[in-house]
C-alpha cells in the first residue's frame, strides 16, 4: 500500500494530507500558519533603507537586495521542504503531491532536493488553502482514487 502526502500550501499557510490508499479518503496531518507573510512589507523592516550623498547635490535611498515579503515567503518554503525531507527520509510517505500557486510552487521547487522532487507525481498550480477536504478531494480525484 503506498501513501500518499498532499501539501496544499501559499506563502502564508499550508496543509499536509495523507491518503493511505484506495478509498481510504483524505486525512489532514499537520497544519501550517505564518502571520509574517500577511504583513505589509514596511512592518516587515525595522527602519527606513539608509541614505547616501554624491557629489553635488544628488543623494538617495539605498534599495534593498530582497523585497521583505518575497523573503518571508522563501523561509516559509524552506520550513515546508524541511518537513516534507524528513517525511521522506523517515519513509512516512511513498508519493507527494503538491498544490500551491505558481511563485510559491517554484519556491518549494528551489528548496527541494532531487530526491524529493522524484517522489511528486502530480502538482497543481492553484491556490486551493481555503478549500475544505470535500472539495479539496473532488480536485484531486484524477490522480488518487479517494
Amino acid at each position: 500500500m503506498t501513501t500518499t502526502w498532499i501539501l496544499v500550501a501559499n506563502a502564508s499557510s499550508a496543509s499536509i494530507y495523507m491518503n493511505k490508499g484506495p478509498k481510504k479518503g483524505l486525512e489532514k496531518i499537520r497544519t501550517y500558519e505564518h502571520a509574517a507573510s500577511r504583513e505589509k512589507a514596511s512592518d516587515l523592516v525595522s527602519d527606513r533603507p539608509g541614505h547616501y550623498k554624491s557629489a553635488g547635490n544628488g543623494h538617495g535611498a539605498y534599495i534593498p537586495p530582497t523585497d521583505p515579503k518575497q523573503n518571508e515567503a522563501q523561509q516559509f518554503a524552506l520550513k515546508l521542504t524541511r518537513d516534507l525531507e524528513q517525511g521522506r527520509t523517515t519513509n512516512e510517505f511513498q508519493r507527494l503531491i503538491i498544490v500551491a500557486p505558481p511563485q510559491f510552487m517554484g519556491l518549494i521547487n528551489s528548496n527541494a532536493s532531487a530526491v524529493l522532487k522524484g517522489l511528486v507525481t502530480d502538482h497543481f498550480e492553484k491556490d486551493y488553502t481555503k478549500v475544505d477536504e470535500r472539495t479539496l478531494a473532488g480536485h484531486l480525484e484524477g490522480c488518487i482514487f479517494l
